[in-house]
Formats: structure tokens, C-alpha cells, sequence
């Protein structure tokens, strides 16, 4: 049985075999496999590089990040010519960013940067851009903490909007724009609505035109509009009530604060007419007796557009925001072109410039804003270091007047129509400068003689213990001796030495041992 099994297997090879051949013979199809050609095999083959490539995108995707970044700089290095060397050099970036943590991700912002300063003109600059905004914009924190990433990623993301317009990332980039400058508005607003709940209304007046001029796609941009026209109807009201203001003076300051409410009540109707504020900015509007503008058909679509592509966060993902270090972006609007560059900011000493500027008619200092901060040209502050000319004829009635608080910082030393000239002569008590007559009634210190100085601390045992006998018999106390006047020894410094201690128990009147002590112990029962 085994040997007919095993012949019948050998015949049925036998007959395939011969009806292979036949077919083969007449060249109908061939068996044998054809070795494909690979072009790149030849002499000027860059093969082995591919080769290291692959090696590293397969270890990138396996979480091996220092095997892919060990293998792609073997590439960069030993073959420099390679076609492979601009994707080896974002493929190094990728490997630090998905690594995660801050200091990769620094080193991939600097792999990334260099990428894009040597191969600026391939598509993958725009990508490596988008992931140095990217970076920035994952290490983000609430409205509330530090804003240095954020500021960090609106640069970046600008940058890519304006250096890759082409790009089909645009898209991508400005919706994050949006989203970074939701959170940068948020801040700015807790912080003015911080000045005004404390009235401090230069502060409160400066941040809300900034964010009202930064941030016009702002969720809350109404409400601040809103607060920044009753902050300016409260200077209004406190240079109504201020003192010692000229009525011309008094009218050019209130003209300019309702004129500066009546602006931000009408931008609300006009730019945002479907949110919350504009039906009160109308009625306020109608009580200042102003006209109260038509909003065209164009900004009514564009608002109601903005108001329905936002979102709001769910009652689970409220709670949960609060174990997040990253900020609540629900509310950002999807449309609309984000700003793309810093307008001048307002500042509180510029709001303070311009009040006294109303009140002494003259023209305010000029400002200069670059975006982050105010660069104030002004007249130097009248100080005991730089005090003003001293002259016969009185000051004018009213001088240019110099902010009193130091550039950069929000909260003047008074508010505006109250305190608006914080230099020269405003009529305002409060604000008169040191100088001239005012100098001359602050106790000045005289010289003192050196032999008298020397004499000086053999006596000063006796003003303390004038002190202590007045506490203990209710006398009051007599006047400190003046720094010129001659030294008087006393009974009690005769006998003692010069250098002799002052007790509190001792007694200036007598140094008996058996008078009754006097003094601190007396008043401490304790």
C-alpha cells in the first residue's frame, strides 16, 4: 500500500512537471517570478538613508523618542546631502513634542524655530509653526494665573497668519487665535471690573478701552462697553460735585466723559446689537437725551452669526475645569477674523492726562503705546529733587498737569475729575503741588554744630525719663529739646556717669532709693 502510494504521487509530479514545460515551451505564461527593479539601487543610491528614516518614523511611533532622535541626527550627520534632511529635522521637533513635558517641549520650540529659519520656503514651515504656537497654547493657564504663554501664543499664531497666509492651516491657527484671545479679554475684564467695583475709575476706564479696542469678539465685550460708559457717568457725577472748578473748567471735563459714555453705549447698539447690554445701552442713551443710533443689516447678521457659533461648558465639565490647569474656551466664537495686531492701550495715567488736560485747556502729553504698555512724553513731576521754578508772580490758574502715579501701573494717587491735574494749580485742594509757599511751611532741620553734637548723648538720659515720671502722674509731656538748643546737665547726671544707663523705674525729679517707683510699672499692672 505505501509503495502504490508513493508512485502515484511521483507520476502526478512527473505529468505537472511535463505540462509546465509544454506550456512554458509555447510561451503562454511563465512560472518563473520576475525580480522587480528597485531605481534606486544603483551606483548613486541615497537607499541607506531612507533606510534610517524609516528606522526612526517606526521607533517615533512606537514612544521610542530617543532611539528616533539618536537615529535621525545619524542621518543629519552622516548624510548631509540627503533628501531626507528636512523631514530628519522635523522629525526631531516631533519627537521632543510628543514627548511632552516643559523641557521637551522647549526643545522642540527650538528644533521647530530652526526648521523654519533654514527650510522657510517648504510646506512644513507653516506645520512647525503651528506647533511652536501649539506649545504655548498647552501649557496655558486660566484668566486668572499667569498670561505669559498666552501672550506667547498669540504671537506665534499670528505669525503664522501673517507669514504662511497660503497656508491650509490658516484656518486652524485662527480659531486657536480666537480661543487665546478669549482668555487674554477675560483677564482683562476681571481686572478692570476689579477697579470698578473700587471706583477707582481712571483704572477701571483704561483697561475696559483696552479690552473694548483688543478684543472685539470678546463673549462679554457688551458688558464691558457698558460698565466703561456708568465708570465714565461717575466722573461725570464726581467733577459735578469736585470744589474750587471753574464752571469752564467744570464743563470741558464733564463734556468729555459724556461724550466718552455716550461712545461706548452707541458702539454696543451699533457693533453688537443682538447681545444682552443693548437694550440697556438704549435706555442710558435716551437718559443722557442722546440720539440713539439704527444698527445696519450687516452688523445685525455678523453679531447674531458670532452669538450662535458659541457653546457653553456643561454642568460636568464646569467641576471638572476645576482640576485643569487649562482654561474654559467654550464660549469663544467660531467666526469672524480674530485681531491681529495690538492697538495702542490705553493706560490710566492717559485717562488722568486727559481729564486735567480738560480742565486747564491745554493740549494732553502725548502717549505712546506699543502694545504691551505706555511710553509717556511728559514734563518731569514737580518733586523736593526737581521742585518748580520759584518765581514772584503766582502760578497760573491752571498748569499742565503730569500724572501722579508711576508710568505703567493703572491706579492714580486720586480719580480723575477729582484729581484730574495732578500737577500745577486745578483749584483742587488735594492736588496742589509742593512748592513755593508750601515748601515754605514744612519744618525744615537745621544744621547742628559738631562740638554740640558731640555733648549731645551725656543728656539723653533725661527726655526719657521726663517721659517715664509724665506717664505715671498723668502729667503731660513737655516738649522734645530742640536739636540747637544747649545742653542743661541735671542733678541726676552730676553724680552719674555719662554713659550711664536710663532705666524706666528711675524717677527725673529725684534719685532716692526709697521714693516710690514710677512709670512703666505703674501703668502694667501685669
Amino acid at each position: 500500500m505505501i509503495f502504490k502510494g508513493i508512485a502515484r504521487n511521483t507520476a502526478i509530479i512527473l505529468a505537472l512537471a511535463l505540462a509546465g514545460s509544454a506550456i512554458a515551451q509555447a510561451g503562454i505564461i511563465p512560472f518563473r517570478h520576475k525580480k522587480s527593479k528597485n531605481p534606486l539601487a544603483d551606483v548613486n543610491s541615497k537607499q541607506p538613508d531612507k533606510v534610517l528614516f524609516d528606522r526612526s518614523m517606526d521607533a517615533l511611533d512606537h514612544g521610542k523618542y530617543d532611539m528616533a532622535r539618536i537615529t535621525l541626527q545619524t542621518l543629519i550627520n552622516t548624510y548631509p546631502d540627503s533628501e531626507y534632511i528636512a523631514r530628519a529635522k522635523l522629525g526631531i521637533g516631533d519627537a521632543w513634542y510628543r514627548e511632552g513635558g516643559t523641557t521637551a517641549l522647549a526643545q522642540a520650540e527650538l528644533e521647530y524655530k530652526d526648521f523654519i529659519t533654514f527650510f522657510p520656503n517648504l510646506p512644513e514651515a507653516a506645520e512647525a509653526q503651528l506647533k511652536v504656537a501649539n506649545i504655548h497654547y498647552r501649557q496655558m493657564d486660566k484668566p486668572d494665573r499667569d498670561y505669559t504663554h498666552a501672550l506667547r501664543a498669540e504671537d506665534e499664531y499670528r505669525q503664522l497668519i501673517l507669514q504662511f497666509p497660503d497656508s491650509k492651516l490658516v484656518p486652524q491657527a485662527k480659531q486657536r487665535l480666537r480661543e487665546v484671545q478669549e482668555v487674554l479679554a477675560e483677564r482683562e475684564y476681571r481686572i478692570a471690573r476689579f477697579y470698578y467695583m473700587r471706583e477707582s475709575w481712571p483704572a477701571a476706564i483704561a483697561r475696559f478701552q483696552t479690552l473694548a479696542d483688543a478684543y472685539p469678539l470678546y463673549s462679554n465685550v457688551d458688558d464691558a462697553l457698558y460698565l466703561l460708559g456708568n465708570a465714565c457717568e461717575a466722573e461725570v457725577a464726581n467733577a459735578r460735585k469736585a470744589p474750587n472748578l471753574k464752571e469752564d473748567q467744570r464743563a470741558r471735563l464733564v463734556k468729555d466723559f459724556n461724550d466718552k459714555a455716550a461712545g461706548a453705549y452707541a458702539l454696543i447698539i451699533t457693533r453688537y446689537p443682538q447681545m444682552d447690554r443693548a437694550a440697556d445701552a438704549k435706555k442710558r442713551l435716551q437718559a443722557m437725551g442722546r440720539t440713539v443710533p439704527v444698527p445696519t443689516q450687516e452688523a445685525i447678521a455678523q453679531n447674531k452669526a458670532e452669538e450662535a457659533s458659541r457653546s457653553e461648558s456643561g454642568r460636568v465639565a464646569k467641576i471638572m475645569g476645576n482640576f485643569k490647569h487649562g482654561p474654559d474656551v467654550a464660549r469663544t466664537a467660531k467666526v469672524g477674523d480674530p485681531s491681529l495686531n495690538d492697538p495702542a492701550q490705553t493706560s490710566a495715567v492717559a485717562v488722568v492726562r486727559q481729564a486735567g488736560s480738560d480742565i486747564s485747556g491745554t493740549i494732553v502729553p502725548e502717549v505712546l503705546g506699543t502694545g504691551r504698555g505706555d511710553i509717556t512724553k511728559s514734563d518731569a513731576v514737580p518733586s523736593s529733587s526737581n521742585p518748580p521754578p520759584a518765581t514772584d508772580t503766582p502760578a497760573p490758574a491752571a498748569a499742565t498737569p503730569a500724572a501722579t502715579s508711576s508710568e505703567g501701573t493703572d491706579t492714580p494717587a486720586a480719580s480723575a475729575p477729582a484729581s484730574a491735574s495732578n500737577g500745577g494749580d486745578s483749584s483742587i485742594p488735594e492736588l496742589q503741588p509742593i512748592g513755593n509757599g508750601a515748601e515754605a511751611a514744612a519744618p525744615t532741620a537745621q544744621p547742628v554744630p559738631a562740638p554740640q553734637a558731640a555733648t549731645q548723648p551725656a543728656n539723653n538720659a533725661t527726655p526719657v525719663a521726663q517721659k517715664d515720671s509724665a506717664q505715671g502722674s498723668g502729667a503731660p509731656l513737655p516738649p522734645p529739646p530742640q536739636v540747637n538748643d544747649a545742653a542743661t546737665p541735671n542733678a541726676s547726671d552730676t553724680t552719674a556717669p555719662a554713659m550711664q544707663p536710663t532705666s524706666s523705674k528711675d524717677s527725673a525729679d529725684s534719685s532716692s532709693k526709697k521714693k516710690k517707683k514710677k512709670g512703666l510699672h505703674k501703668l502694667i499692672p501685669f
